[in-house]
């Protein structure tokens, strides 16, 4: 006999998809410029956030079916549909965070992420294999594992980067009901008959009341993890602010402690770091080239340039690609030698030769081979010169 659903409770597994979705795609964002501990906790969160709302939308998904038969749901399926969902997620969030990504990554990533989906959907369901026997159609079978696919792959063409990218409440309303839809997809394919004779028992907990439970745990552990997005919110309003740089330089011309507080920011340590370790310096910085990850000695860099979340640096001759945001490279940089003289560029001040006018703003000219320039903000011009003023070896070289 084919499937009928109850309308309620279809819409409530399609709420908690989109609401778990928006949190989990707001964490999957931001780990790819987070770093250690932090990196680690975001990727954690948004992999268990979307996988909650996956597996707890199939389930509500499943109560929302009506049966003129009482079904048992065996314990053991459907725990490994919701462990399937949740490391198939965290494999799929980790792919797009870890390096660039290219069409070629995305497809893989994808089809990894949609097939484990459609599996925990499939294992899911051999939950009602004690109560009743299951057909389905090959053709919604299949319709069901490419829609899989495809929502698996918006997820993460969107948790690869933000920029030029939908809202992120319509981004989610649009993976909730592709993961919705492959769901009842799946579901219309579906012929159930029973396999032993009706009981008269009434179950211990009614389908509807357990659909309401699932759904409000789920809504926690989403809330819960919502607090992640909190502090990233006030680090993006952080890397706007173009003069942290230099009431910092000049914090420590003053003697003043600068360790890895920047003026005027807060910090995720206990008393503001207050009696912590001392910040710690790169000496390399990650590349990326001919697909491979290699490093830079942070001596060799001239100057760093912004690009959305990436990073240019240059090293004297060639430009290379980062992944690394510039926030997260400007934390990791001596503050003595780096200076950011404009809010999407980083320059090496023993490398900057010359500094001059140009309108309102100005431009650092670098000592590279061939001719190399660095916009400085127009804040930053008189600092700029008045710090390698202050190099014997750059005397003199300051045009007006």
């Amino acid at each position: 006999m084919p499937v009928a659903h109850e309308p309620w409770l279809v819409a409530l597994s399609l709420i908690v998809a989109i609401q778990g979705a928006y949190v989990g795609l707001g964490l999957a964002v931001q780990v790819r410029k987070a770093a250690g501990t932090r990196r680690r906790l975001l990727l954690a969160s948004a992999a268990v956030s979307l996988g909650v709302a996956i597996w707890a939308m199939h389930f509500v998904g499943m109560l929302a079916a009506r049966l003129p038969f009482p079904v048992d749901y065996l314990v053991l399926p459907t725990l490994l549909s919701f462990l399937i969902c949740v490391i198939v997620v965290g494999v799929g969030v980790f792919a797009v965070s870890a390096a660039t990504l290219t069409p070629a990554r995305l497809a893989a990533s994808s089809c990894l992420m949609g097939f484990g989906i459609f599996t925990m959907h499939y294992i899911g369901m051999s939950a009602l294999h004690e109560s009743a026997h299951m057909e389905h159609r090959p053709v919604l079978v299949v319709a069901s594992l490419a829609i899989a696919i495809g929502a698996s792959g918006l997820a993460l063409w969107l948790a690869a980067n933000r920029s030029a990218r939908p809202p992120l409440i319509l981004s989610a309303v649009a993976f909730g009901l592709a993961i919705s839809g492959m769901h009842y997809t799946a579901m219309s394919g579906l012929t159930i008959f029973p396999v032993k004779p009706a009981s008269v028992d009434a179950p211990a907990l009614s389908t509807d009341f357990l659909a309401i439970v699932v759904a409000v745990v789920a809504f926690f552990v989403s809330a819960m993890f919502l607090l992640f997005l909190v502090p990233d919110r006030s680090a993006a309003e952080a890397d706007d602010r173009p003069d942290d740089w230099a009431e910092g330089a000049a914090f420590a011309a003053a003697g003043a402690p600068t360790g890895d507080v920047e003026v005027g920011h807060g910090t995720f340590m206990p008393l503001g770091g207050a009696g912590g370790p001392p910040r710690r310096l790169a000496r390399h910085l990650p590349v990326e080239r001919d697909g491979a990850t290699r490093f830079v000695a942070v001596a060799d860099v001239y100057a760093v340039h912004a690009n959305a979340h990436y990073t240019y640096i240059f090293d004297g001759a060639t430009k290379l690609f980062c992944p690394l945001a510039i926030g997260v490279v400007e934390t990791r940089l001596d503050r003595q030698r780096f200076a950011r003289v404009h809010r999407s560029h980083i320059v090496n001040l023993d490398h900057v030769v010359g500094v001059k006018r140009m309108g309102e703003a100005g431009l650092a000219e670098l000592d590279a081979p061939g001719r190399y320039t660095v916009p400085v903000a127009r804040n930053k011009i008189n600092w700029l010169k008045s710090r390698i003023k202050s190099s014997d070896r750059k005397s003199g070289l300051i045009s007006a």
